[in-house]
């Protein structure tokens, strides 16, 4: 086998009882169970220090250990797909990404997405994040729309980047919440890490959390649903989404962590849009602030709210 990246874990209540196959594509979301399958049948993954079989099942406490063979990546090639420039310059452009659409390409997802339609646009990227990430700095949802900094050069991203670190770039978000906010402002500071028991999902105060600071205020109140901005102050992954649900108040429409029924299907998606993002030029060093209009699916969810 090539030499890749060593994997070792200790099987969570969760997954007491699975296939091996099903148990480690479980733990590991990045690998499909086909791909797993493959390293087992090798003879490369063990149980407790001994090789295991597809259908072996494996208990809490197991400790599983196995070398996942490193990627082939495939070239990623160009595609003519239209973007939405919201603005440009020789080091950056601000780019309005549809739902449905992926920031970058992974396994699954190698074409159709935006670094594909980047690569069209553009004659150079930054290529500090890799291959895969040419010029993308900061990502976000699939089902996210909005406001996304994509840099040219090395430079350019190494100043937005700081940016971000230091928690200096402004980031709006629009949201229709479901229910009844009390008060017109808040904020959630809650640490998000990743879900225990849920691996795709993330939680408040999960095992190795980190800080995680999102401020809202109410634009619109409508019977048994709430409008509102968010800021954010930090950027973990699912932050809105997930503060939201903490405080009683999922997103209208979000399929991860909105299971609250109510009367009106957002038949559109999750209703989460990258409203307007504020940043320092690393070409002038002045202040640019850069708004994205909502999508039509979001602005007919806001009319049908206020018709109610």
């Amino acid at each position: 086998m090539n030499p890749g990246r060593d994997c070792s874990f200790e099987v969570p209540e969760d997954l007491d009882g699975l296939r091996a196959d099903k148990g480690i594509a479980e733990f590991y979301e990045e690998f499909t169970r086909s791909r797993i399958a493959k390293v087992i049948k090798s003879g490369e993954v063990c149980i407790n220090g001994k090789p295991c079989e597809v259908d072996t099942r494996i208990a809490q406490g197991d400790r599983i250990s196995f070398s996942m063979p490193e990627d082939v990546i495939p070239q990623i090639l160009p595609e003519d797909i239209p973007l939405d420039i919201l603005y440009e310059d020789p080091d950056l452009l601000v780019v309005n990404k549809p739902k449905g659409m992926v920031v970058h390409p992974s396994p699954g997802h190698y074409h159709g997405t935006l670094v594909n339609a980047l690569m069209h646009h553009c004659k150079d990227l930054s290529g500090i994040n890799g291959v895969l990430r040419p010029g993308i700095v900061h990502r976000i949802d699939k089902d996210t729309t909005g406001a996304l900094i994509v840099c040219k050069n090395d430079r350019a991203h190494q100043l937005i980047a700081a940016q971000l670190k230091e928690h200096s770039i402004l980031r709006l978000y629009r949201a229709i919440l479901v229910g009844s906010l009390k008060e017109e402002e808040g904020t959630v500071d809650m640490p998000i890490g990743r879900h225990p028991t849920e691996r795709k999902k993330m939680a408040v105060n999960a095992p190795h959390a980190k800080r995680a600071v999102t401020h809202y205020r109410i634009l619109e109140r409508f019977p048994g649903f709430t409008y509102v901005e968010c800021r954010l102050e930090t950027g973990r992954t699912h932050q809105i989404r997930v503060h939201m649900t903490q405080i009683g108040h999922p997103l209208l429409g979000d399929p991860v962590y909105g299971s609250v029924k109510t009367k009106l299907k957002a038949e559109e998606g999750q209703m989460l849009h990258a409203y307007l993002s504020g940043f320092i030029l690393p070409s002038t060093g002045e202040y640019l602030e850069v708004a994205a209009p909502l999508p039509k699916e979001f602005e007919a969810v806001l009319e049908k709210l206020r018709k109610i």
